[in-house]
């Protein structure tokens, strides 16, 4: 089944204490849209100027990903610029130029609004709520957010959440959305506020899946790897391919068992992400790839039997 991801599509400045890359292709829907496609026809809601080059179009086309939803207006594209620490675990925004992402206001082209799942991405409560609301009937939805939300759009976040299936946000963001410190409370806090499932992600250190009923916990740890070079999406990244992975199952619930293993998937994809600059590693990453590493983490994370 298809999925509908919206969210910010620009161009990226990353440095680290090694590199320097600009111009990248960079924003939340960008990173999500690329991992998606690899289990599900992608329809993408962004917008970008006239100064957006062909070749990151090409990109997106050369995964089959539906641009019908992609607004291409006169201007500048949206613009970041970060640095990253030596550890790779911090970050510091060295400019934003919002460009025509200040006025973007997301339209869902007639043959999206049927689609069944459906990822916002990290954008405005308002901006998510106006996609959801041209959504008919969705069968799944998610919602990524960020701690800039939680500190000026509050009121509107909770309404999203309280209408969306599934929220992924980072240990920090849980911590200051619920004012819990301790992340099991967290979860389950978040989980009160109306969505049957949450994510909550902890870059190197994995993530918590918490559902709604009784007992539905899960932790996935990460991919251990020798060198990160850029962590720049790799949430987003880990969305996308969650997100896919449900759309692409052609089961009629999406049950907790089913989201464990979407969380894996997700979190392959991200490891490889961050093998490189910007979606440079996923440019040839291929689907055999990715299985591969998905078995060899199911190898290294079991542990048979264990006497006590």
């Amino acid at each position: 089944m298809s999925l509908v991801i919206v969210g910010s599509i620009g161009l990226d400045t990353v440095k680290t204490t090694v590199e320097e890359h600009a111009n990248l292709l960079g924003g939340s829907a960008s990173y999500a849209a690329i991992a998606g496609a690899y289990y599900a026809p992608v329809q993408l809601v962004g917008i970008v100027g006239t100064d957006f080059p062909q070749e990151h179009v090409d990109f997106f086309k050369s995964r089959k990903i539906d641009l019908e939803g992609l607004q291409v207006v006169d201007g500048k594209t949206f613009r970041w610029s970060g640095e990253y620490s030596l550890d790779m675990n911090s970050r510091q925004t060295r400019s934003i130029e919002l460009n025509v992402f200040e006025k973007f206001s997301p339209e869902l082209p007639a043959s999206y609004r049927s689609s069944r799942f459906a990822l916002l991405g990290n954008i405005a409560p308002s901006l998510q709520l106006h996609v959801l609301d041209q959504l008919q009937s969705p069968h799944f939805v998610i919602a990524d957010t960020m701690d800039l939300w939680i500190d000026i759009a509050k009121p509107e976040l909770l309404q999203l959440i309280a209408r969306v299936d599934m929220l992924i946000l980072n240990d920090g963001e849980a911590r200051q959305l619920t004012g819990e410190n301790n992340l099991m409370k967290a979860g389950k806090h978040i989980c009160d506020l109306g969505p049957r499932y949450v994510a909550i992600k902890k870059g190197e250190h994995g993530c918590l899946l918490f559902g709604k009923k009784e007992g539905e916990f899960f932790q996935c740890g990460a991919f251990p790897l020798d060198s990160i070079l850029d962590p720049t999406g790799a949430g987003d990244t880990f969305a996308g391919g969650l997100a896919g992975f449900l759309a692409h199952s052609d089961q009629a619930e999406v049950t907790f068992d089913l989201l464990k293993k979407g969380v894996v998937i997700g979190s392959m994809l991200a490891s490889f992400n961050v093998e490189r600059f910007s979606m440079l590693r996923m440019k040839d990453l291929s689907f055999e790839e990715l299985q591969a590493r998905c078995q060899k983490f199911i190898q290294i994370s079991a542990i048979g039997s264990l006497e006590v």
